[in-house]
């Protein structure tokens, strides 16, 4: 049995453009960044991880480089909980958004030479609840002139979604009505639900809620501030549609109150930013605990981080959905030699999970170099 000795850490950043670019509430943006995790050992087994890295991928990769990878040399990377408090200890116990982004990019690399070094995939290591294939919903129907999202919508339909995620914005009048045009646009019978990317005042938010309720939409996610957890119990108070959240978690700490509160229905911890596997891990067992579903959160990341989501959402009890994004990505599309997470992948609304020992995917380092960046 191989030791798995860790050997080398190396952080790499990666930005690429978006062909057609997304919006949501918050703005325009343009194109994705990142942080390629690679992590070495003694027998040869090599791991990869993401980092989040939205903004100034470079300055995260110099934090792993500098910061985290020397504590890591010489280390057992089957060790993956102890190594995580190490990493964690490097600011004092002090762990913030950055810091936790880049922790969870090693992490989804250990992970992966383990599974490599034991010849299975990481499903099998959490436990595994025997999925081959998971449900998927399709992410996301732009912020736009009510027009374009009906031709979004229509496009999206045609690639085989069964479930369909709607951003909306303000003002309120025009958010309800382009709820609506969805609706009447798809039909009664597609799933759909909203992603709202925190725009509206709690007031707001319960007139939208109040909406999409009437519209049968399924979930309203993050219509206020995630910081606002007293405001969630609020809506969850005044609103019969169900809550989601939780992307902007970094901790089971941090998700906690969510949880407990039942403030939501669907948590949806980022294994890219939530520290990674192990923690994201902690998130939803302990939503399972409380009868609250998981559904990982993806949005405009690369191919690691779906990979990593995918063998989350095929081994957690509290799963419920995942998050297949329809909008061309480069860092996800072109990574890695075979697609993960593409809607071409898409089987009677379903997307399948990496066979593959580890995370099961190998990296395109034509498609690294490419988008590696300096800054």
């Amino acid at each position: 049995m191989k030791n798995l000795i860790i050997q080398r850490v190396t952080a790499i950043p990666l930005t690429a453009r978006m062909p057609d670019g997304t919006r949501t509430s918050q703005g325009d943006f343009g194109a994705v960044s990142m942080v390629l995790v690679q992590v070495e050992t003694a027998d040869g087994v090599v791991g990869y991880g993401e980092c989040l890295g939205r903004f100034g991928p470079a300055a995260y990769a110099r934090f792993i480089q500098d910061v985290l990878a020397p504590k890591l040399i010489g280390q057992s990377a089957f060790d993956i909980r102890r190594l995580w408090k190490l990493m964690r200890a490097s600011l004092s116990g002090r762990a913030g958004g950055m810091m936790l982004e880049c922790m969870a990019g090693i992490d989804i690399a250990l992970w992966d030479v383990v599974g490599k070094g034991t010849g299975q995939p990481v499903h099998r290591l959490l436990g595994g609840m025997g999925r081959d294939v998971v449900d998927c919903y399709a992410s996301s129907l732009n912020w736009a002139p009510i027009d374009a999202m009906i031709k979004q919508a229509h496009a999206v339909t045609a690639m085989g979604f069964k479930t369909i995620k709607v951003k909306l914005g303000q003002p309120v009048g025009r958010a309800i009505e382009a709820a609506a045009a969805v609706r009447q646009a798809v039909g009664p019978h597609m799933v759909l639900g909203v992603d709202a990317n925190w725009a509206y005042s709690l007031d707001d938010a319960v007139k939208v809620g109040a909406a999409l309720d009437r519209l049968n939409y399924w979930f309203f996610e993050e219509p206020i501030v995630p910081e606002d957890v007293a405001g969630y119990g609020l809506l969850r108070q005044k609103l019969p549609i169900m809550l989601a959240g939780g992307e902007s978690d970094f901790t089971v700490a941090h998700a906690r109150e969510l949880i407990e509160q039942r403030a939501v229905g669907l948590i949806q911890p980022d294994v890219a930013r939530s520290g990674g596997i192990s923690e994201t891990r902690d998130i939803a067992t302990l939503a399972h605990a409380f009868h609250v579903g998981y559904a990982p959160h993806v949005g405009w990341s690369g191919a690691i981080c779906v990979a990593a989501s995918l063998q989350l959402a095929a081994a957690m009890p509290a799963f419920v959905t995942f998050e297949c994004m329809c909008i061309d990505n480069p860092l996800r599309d072109e990574l890695t030699l075979t697609p993960t997470g593409s809607p071409s992948q898409l089987v009677n609304g379903q997307m399948p999970v990496p066979k593959l020992p580890g995370l099961g995917v190998e990296i395109n380092w034509d498609a690294v170099e490419r988008y590696r960046v300096d800054r």
